[in-house]
């Protein structure tokens, strides 16, 4: 076998969405990073091999501007763009492109670490073989990332970690069970049906378990086209094929009892076959590593504002029932919504091992209780998580510390995040490097409605948060409107930014499901502008021209680098839809 050492950075472990946002981010940062992923695609339980959505706080509409930004966004909008059908085969492609093509990141598919070696608390090297090529990769580093989900490398650093239920006492958390328990939420087999346009009939397998309307209770059956998450079994990482055997038991029960039960239209069921089913087991929990703080229901419940927020979380508390598929009576829902009122923060202190100095958490095996992990979970969620890990590493490296040395530069990382377009809710954006606020400027448009006024913008959010817009908002549009500012005298720059309106409150996640599907928009976003041209001026004099079509992201960078002017305008021409200009950032930087 061939052997070879890789020396990085930063080396992160599983390539889930917290994988690649944080290993993308490392590496935007300057970061020599290595990003190692055991299977043949990214994206974890997202993947084409169990697509399950990327979901997140703003949890399908119900909390207004609260969708993520930063990487997790400019990825999805990536492939809203090129795969308007959805095609998950499509979605792997957009993701293996984001890493593939990224500076600083050496991506390694395919290759399993079954070993890492640790010296005084440090984790010095992860070796692994690539299943495609037969390469023993060493993988030296000063920092390791475990987004393996099942906290596979902090359980062989020897990282300190937790399963299961804690007891009540341990957090006063009131949803918690009175006594501790190892039971963690199950893993789930989906799959998805489509009209064969003929009449189709099933027998179910001998091997397949019988499935009963008495079995079901009150789980959802909302449509019969991709299902179903309450197909779910619990059980020791040890047990993982055990259980994708037992859930393809039941699947396929499920699918017979759809196909061939009296509560079912035939003229909707006759003609269904499947024609997609989960390669793997998708899971939700299992470890949980234990960092300088553990989010606990009290957080989530208080809506709590951390001093040293990094990521935001909302979704519901969505704690899955004890035995999954498994527990009957008739009032099972296969879950437990414990709604909550608002967003909250997530501290740094979740996201490194309190006891290996030089390891980052990600994803899943965050350091959480299991009712916190219930609602963090998400991978909307994981991916702000891990951008602010990336971040956190870069500062780490830079200052010569551990991961807990980040500490003392906080309010850097927390500036850093929101200039990378992350949102933390209760930090504003300082952004002392934006030319904008050290010049004496004067700001005008074409027009504005009340509340969005030219002046609006590099506010303290770049969206909308409570009653304010942070935004300019031109008039109906019916032709071309403008922007201006106007510094009072030449200026040179090298970079200007611009911040669109994705629409806070929509998602435009990968989706089999045709609802979900439907209250997305068909194309990007309708308040999302898409044509626009920056220009630059001197003395009333265009010095530079940019002209951009088809815009599909909410943030744009150009280089203004080479020239003087005295003011810049950007004209928008046209949206997606909607009848307004809208622009939350014009941000200048030497």
């Amino acid at each position: 076998m061939i052997k070879i050492n890789k020396k990085f950075d930063f080396v992160v472990i599983g390539g889930g969405i917290s994988g690649l946002c944080m290993a993308i981010s490392a590496a935007r940062n300057g970061v020599k990073t290595a990003l190692v992923q055991n299977r043949s695609m990214l994206g974890g339980n997202a993947s084409s091999e169990m697509r399950v959505h990327v979901n997140g706080a703003e949890r399908g509409g119900n909390f207004k501007n609260a969708l993520e930004s930063g990487i997790i966004l400019e990825i999805l909008m990536a492939n809203k763009k090129v795969n308007p059908e959805s095609s998950y085969h499509v979605w792997d492609t957009v993701m293996w492109e984001k890493a593939k093509f990224q500076e600083n990141l050496e991506l390694f598919l395919n290759t399993n670490i079954f070993d890492v070696v640790t010296e005084n608390n440090k984790i010095v090297k992860a070796i692994g073989v690539q299943n495609t090529t037969e390469i023993e990769f060493t993988f030296e580093a000063k920092y390791f990332a475990d987004t393996t989900g099942d906290g596979t490398i902090a359980y062989m650093s020897g990282a300190d970690y937790t399963i299961g239920h804690e007891a009540r006492s341990t957090y006063n958390e009131s949803l918690a069970p009175e006594e501790a328990n190892n039971y963690v939420m199950g893993s789930s087999c989906l799959f998805s049906m489509k009209d064969a346009g003929v009449k189709s009939p099933f027998k179910r397998p001998e091997w397949a378990y019988e499935y009963t309307k008495e079995m079901l209770g009150k789980r959802g059956i909302p449509e019969l086209t991709h299902g179903y998450w309450w197909i779910e079994l619990d059980g020791e990482i040890s047990e993982t094929e055990d259980i994708k055997t037992e859930l393809m038991k039941y699947l396929y029960g499920v699918f017979d009892y759809i196909k061939n039960s009296d509560h079912f239209p035939k003229e909707q069921t006759e003609n269904l076959v499947i024609d997609w089913i989960s390669s793997i087991a998708g899971k939700r929990e299992s470890r949980r590593v234990y960092g300088d703080y553990v989010l606990n229901q009290n957080d989530i419940d208080a809506s709590k504002r951390f001093p040293d927020a990094v990521a935001y979380g909302g979704w519901t508390m969505d704690d899955h029932s004890v035995g999954g598929i498994k527990s009957i009576n008739p009032q099972e829902r296969g879950t437990i919504w414990h709604q909550i009122n608002d967003i909250y923060t997530i501290p740094y202190k979740c996201l490194y091992s309190r006891n290996i100095e030089n390891l980052f958490i990600g994803g899943r095996c965050m350091s959480a209780s299991h009712m916190a992990l219930s609602s963090a979970r998400v991978m909307a969620t994981g991916a702000t998580m891990a951008q602010a890990v990336g971040v956190a590493v870069s500062i780490a490296l830079r200052e010569n510390v551990m991961a807990r040395g980040v500490n003392e530069h906080i309010d850097e990382l927390q500036q850093k995040l929101i200039k990378d377009d992350c949102y933390i809710p209760g930090i504003v954006c300082k952004d002392e490097d934006n030319l904008v606020k050290k010049y004496p400027v004067t700001i005008t448009a074409s027009s504005h409605i009340d509340g969005g006024e030219p002046t609006s913008i590099n506010g303290d959010y770049a969206r909308r948060v409570g009653d304010k817009n942070h935004c300019w908002i031109s008039g109906e549009m019916n032709g071309d409107e403008w922007i201006n500012i106007n510094f009072g005298s030449p200026i040179t720059a090298n970079e200007v930014v611009l911040r669109f309106d994705p629409d806070f409150s929509n998602t435009i996640i990968p989706t089999q499901s045709y609802r979900t599907r439907a209250r997305q928009p068909v194309d990007m976003p309708h308040v999302l502008v898409k044509d626009y041209t920056l220009v630059c001026h001197k003395n009333g004099v265009p010095v530079k021209e940019i002209a951009v079509s088809d815009n599909f992201q909410r943030v744009n960078k150009h280089s203004v680098a080479g020239i003087d002017f005295d003011s810049l305008s950007v004209i928008v021409s046209a949206t997606y839809g909607d009848k307004h200009a809208r622009i939350f950032d014009i941000k200048v930087y030497n």
